[in-house]
């Protein structure tokens, strides 16, 4: 059976613990660590978790508990040094999104996870979802043939107050703003759906919160083999309203998944009237087929993660896949402060490649003024309010 720390203990703690507590036969949590204890002893108490140890660093928490696997739940700028020192000690790492905050910390995660035998993988939890699945199923069938249009919206609504927790609003301490923390989900799933692009250009903009350094709003061009794909990421959309958008060479499909179109040439170029309806036929006999997952989202992916390692199998995420869409954010920051076209693969010698450049080299919207260790209220996960998130 595994061991399991959980490292960090504010409100996504809660959705990594629930993956754990799924597979009390398979795992069991033995480690909470955070530098506020007593929200380790809010969530044993919460959960029952009477068999965990409350540690006030992770160092301790290495040094003094028996553990095979940490969840890695803290401020992004903290995921590098502490997935570092757990692979280092012999622990494998599930580490929460963004992998960290630039592609040298990136690596060097990498670099550790091979040096020790063990295992990384990074929070891509909107994979594990019936939804993304399907997408995924139907853009895989090849019956869209190749993507020459793709829309991404990552449509999130965050009040002024949101960036007045202490981590919050700077570039340092959060890594970046909307573009970072929130569409890295979506970033991931472009990715998953349509392979690396080859340039980006990106426009940023702080339209709504003037008590953070950070963009609450970019719109990312991709260029693709032969095709585009549109990102845009968001914390001003009133509505929340998500949504991919796939054009292929023979049809279209769409997450939320609605029937798909597919347009039939007539002599002159204009779409003949209904279209292709066998072909439509056949990818709602795709979409149809998707057996639904057991566990979606966050607690998909913890699933995956302690059957791999009892396995003795990869997970199907790795940190591989968290360094590319980091890699990928990294060119839109680049792209939006230096008002140019990114051509990707980055390399070592871009200085938005290094540690710590970031933050130096970024546009400070406005100066962070406001800045409060707890806040109350619930949050939303995967879309929908979770009143026990507080």
């Amino acid at each position: 059976m595994l061991k399991v720390g959980v490292i960090g203990t504010g409100n996504i703690s809660r959705a990594h613990i629930r993956g754990y507590l799924n597979l009390s036969q398979e795992c069991v949590i033995v480690a909470l660590c955070d530098i506020y204890p007593h929200k380790c002893e809010e969530k044993k108490q919460e959960f029952g978790l009477d068999q965990a140890q409350v540690y006030d660093s992770h160092h301790k928490l290495l040094a003094e508990a028996e553990v095979d696997l940490v969840s890695i739940c803290t401020p992004p700028g903290t995921h590098a040094p502490i997935a570092i020192d757990a692979l280092n000690a012999g622990v494998n790492v599930l580490g929460e999104k963004p992998m960290a905050p630039s592609l040298e910390e990136c690596d060097a995660m990498l670099a550790a996870e091979k040096a020790s035998g063990k295992t990384l993988s990074v929070v891509a939890q909107n994979r594990f979802r019936d939804d993304m699945a399907t997408l995924k199923a139907v853009v895989e069938s090849g019956l869209l043939g190749r993507i020459t249009h793709m829309q991404v919206n990552s449509a999130w609504w965050r009040g002024r107050a949101y960036y007045d927790l202490w981590w919050r609003g700077t570039w340092a301490s959060e890594g970046g703003g909307c573009t970072l923390n929130h569409a890295v989900h979506h970033v991931d799933l472009t990715l998953w759906l349509a392979g690396r692009p080859q340039a980006v250009t990106a426009v940023l903009a702080n339209t709504a919160h003037d008590n953070s350094e950070v963009e609450d709003l970019s719109v990312a061009i991709l260029e693709l083999d032969r095709g585009l794909a549109e990102i845009t990421a968001s914390v001003v959309d009133h509505g929340e309203e998500q949504f991919i958008m796939i054009q292929g060479e023979k049809a279209r499909v769409t997450q939320p998944w609605k029937t798909p179109i597919a347009s039939v040439s007539q002599p002159n170029g204009f779409p003949t009237p209904g279209g292709d309806a066998e072909l439509v036929a056949k990818l709602d006999q795709v979409a149809a087929a998707h057996a639904p997952l057991r566990y979606e989202g966050h607690e998909g992916q913890v699933a995956d993660v302690v059957t791999a390692l009892n396995q003795g199998r990869r997970p199907a995420i790795s940190g591989v896949d968290g360094r590319a869409a980091i890699e990928l954010i990294t060119a839109i920051y680049e792209s939006g402060n230096e008002h140019r076209t990114i051509q990707l693969p980055l390399t070592p010698d871009d200085l938005y490649y290094q540690r710590g450049e970031l933050p130096k080299l970024a546009h400070h919207f406005y100066e962070k003024e406001n800045s409060v260790v707890d806040q109350g209220g619930f949050i939303i996960v995967e879309g929908s309010p979770d009143p026990a998130q507080r």
